[in-house]
């Protein structure tokens, strides 16, 4: 029986945990490695293939040069592509900017046609009601003139017919009879 399989669930486990905290550590120095490797590379751009060079570490230059510009093809384009989406949420915002404004505005305006529609009405209806108080002022104007021909007629008509009202004398022209001394 060997090591590994004498080892329980939980210790397995564990040992694979630390095996792969190595293997990412290792990762990491490994991805440092390769940083520093480009950072000199791209610093010495001088540094051309000498004859001492094997013929395998000139193929791995050409590779990785490829590959580094592959990679810087791949930035630029993806660059463009971010100031492009930036632009548009720029133009987007703006736009909400505008639509938030201009719902505000019709807001108002909708809070403010209640007391425009109001003002409006009253404007219209001044003229209406002016005229309606100018028609009742002549229409008791005339009905009070109405009245006084109709009692002029009245007592012209009186005069006219000799109805059998009584008629009394003038002050002036015969005493008025007395009852008593």
């Amino acid at each position: 029986m060997t090591q590994i399989e004498s080892l329980t669930i939980p210790e397995l486990q564990a040992e694979v945990a630390h095996l792969r905290g190595e293997l990412t550590l290792r990762d990491q120095l490994v991805q440092q490695l390769s940083q520093e490797l480009f950072r000199l590379v791209k610093s010495n751009t001088n540094l051309a293939p000498t004859p001492a060079l094997s013929e395998r570490q000139q193929a791995e230059m050409r590779a990785l040069r490829e590959q580094l510009q592959g990679v810087e093809q791949q930035v630029g384009f993806y660059q463009e592509q971010l100031t492009t989406k930036d632009q548009e949420i720029y133009q987007l915002r703006q736009s909400v900017q505008e639509l938030t404004d201009r719902s505000r505005m019709l807001e108002q305006v909708v809070q403010e046609l209640p007391q425009v529609y109001k003002q409006k009405f009253e404007q219209r209806l001044a003229p209406l009601k002016e005229k309606i108080a100018q028609i009742q002022r002549e229409n008791r104007q005339l009905h009070a003139e109405l009245q006084s021909v109709s009692y002029r007629l009245a007592v012209r008509s009186r005069r006219t017919s000799h109805l059998d009202l009584p008629s009394f004398p003038r002050l002036g022209s015969s005493p008025i009879p007395s009852f008593g001394s």
